[in-house]
C-alpha cells in the first residue's frame, strides 16, 4: 500500500465512522430511561451497560489507533447511571478522537501493528472500529425491540417510524 493509498483509507473510514455516528446516537438516546437494567438473558450485559460499551469504545478504539498501541488507553471503571451522560461521554469524546486519527502520518499509517488480535497495517485496524459499533448498535436495537421502545432506523425506516408517519399522516 502506497502513503496516498493509506491516508485515502483513513480518511474514508474516518468518514464512515463519522457518517455512523449520527445513526448511532439516535440508537443510544432511544433507550428509555426507566429501562436502562433491562437484560435479555442472565448472561447478557444490561441495556445501560451496553450502550456505555457503545459509546466508550469508539473514542476509545479510535485512541487505539491513534497512538498504535493499546498502551496508556484504558476503559473507565464505572459505567454512567443516566443515558444522558452516555450520550454526553459520546458526544465530548468522539470528535477529538476522530480529529486524533486525523492527524496520523501516512508513515504511522503504514506500520504493522498487533491490535485486536491480529498483525496488520495500521490503517487497515481503523476498520475494526465502525464493525464495531455497527456490531453493538444492532445489539441494542435488538434489547429496544424485546423491551418495548421505539427502535429508530439505522439504513432506512424501522417499522416504528414508519407506524410514526402513517399516524401522523392520518391526522
Amino acid at each position: 500500500m502506497t502513503s496516498a493509498e493509506a491516508l485515502y483509507l483513513r480518511d474514508y473510514l474516518l468518514r464512515v465512522i463519522e457518517g455512523e455516528s449520527a445513526t448511532t446516537r439516535r440508537v443510544l438516546a432511544a433507550l428509555p430511561a426507566a429501562r436502562l437494567e433491562y437484560r435479555p438473558d442472565p448472561k447478557a450485559m444490561s441495556a445501560r451497560e451496553l450502550a456505555w460499551h457503545i459509546a466508550e469504545a469508539e473514542p476509545l478504539l479510535l485512541e487505539v489507533v491513534a497512538r498504535g498501541s493499546f498502551d496508556g488507553v484504558s476503559p473507565a471503571a464505572e459505567v454512567p447511571a443516566t443515558i444522558e451522560a452516555i450520550l454526553a461521554h459520546y458526544d465530548r469524546h468522539l470528535g477529538p478522537g476522530l480529529a486524533r486519527v486525523r492527524a496520523v502520518s501516512a508513515e504511522q499509517l503504514l506500520q504493522p501493528v498487533n491490535l485486536f488480535g491480529a498483525s496488520d497495517l495500521l490503517v487497515r485496524r481503523l476498520a475494526y472500529v465502525p464493525f464495531h459499533a455497527v456490531h453493538h448498535r444492532g445489539q441494542l436495537s435488538a434489547y429496544l425491540r424485546a423491551m418495548g421502545a421505539f427502535v429508530p432506523g439505522c439504513y432506512g425506516w424501522s417499522a416504528d417510524e414508519r407506524e410514526r408517519a402513517r399516524l401522523e399522516e392520518a391526522k
